[in-house]
């Protein structure tokens, strides 16, 4: 007979993550990109000093900037829809506060790769490899997230700035 603590399916998966990743240091880093990421806000910011900076393309800039926040929303709307709620298993740590309590999908994961795949597309460097995996990692560790969550982020984020990225390469 199992017991009643013991974690299961995605829960067990992400206990295991968060002990795997839960090192010194890696917290404070995680909180501090959990904090860069919260509403899109620091993507969308990256997006203006890109706008700033680029004159030639600002327009461009301002779009991708646009997208990031167009995608954040759209998960926000996601999550009213599904109203997963967060991990809440005694074998799982919560080590952040969040704005609500759904989960699906991770809203962070969404922006961040929105704007990965939107930003590479204007620097002309593949940034998602750089970005994505340490924000879906960042969200395990924190206990906020399941890893379908940040799994369906990633994609949903994805499709966004892919849709975006293609219009935009083809004013070029």
């Amino acid at each position: 007979m199992l017991e009643k603590d013991t974690p299961h399916g995605e829960v067990a998966v992400l206990a295991k993550a968060q002990g795997f990743l839960k090192k010194p240091g890696t917290v404070q880093v995680a909180r501090g990109m959990s904090l860069f990421g919260e509403h899109s806000a620091g993507w969308f910011a990256l997006g203006l000093l890109g706008a700033a900076l680029d004159r030639k393309r600002r327009k461009d800039w301002l779009t991708a900037s646009a997208g990031v926040l167009g995608a954040h929303a759209a998960s926000i709307a996601v999550k009213r829809v599904v109203r997963r709620p967060r991990p809440d298993h005694p074998s799982v740590e919560v080590l952040v506060g969040t704005p609500s309590r759904l989960s699906f999908p991770s809203s962070h994961a969404t922006s961040t790769t929105a704007a990965a795949v939107l930003y590479s597309g204007l620097t002309g460097r593949n940034l998602v490899p750089a970005l994505v995996p340490p924000m879906l990692a960042s969200r395990l560790l924190l206990g906020v997230h399941y890893p379908t969550d940040v799994l369906a982020g990633a994609a949903f984020g994805g499709v966004i700035g892919g849709l975006i990225r293609r219009k935009l390469d083809k004013k070029r």
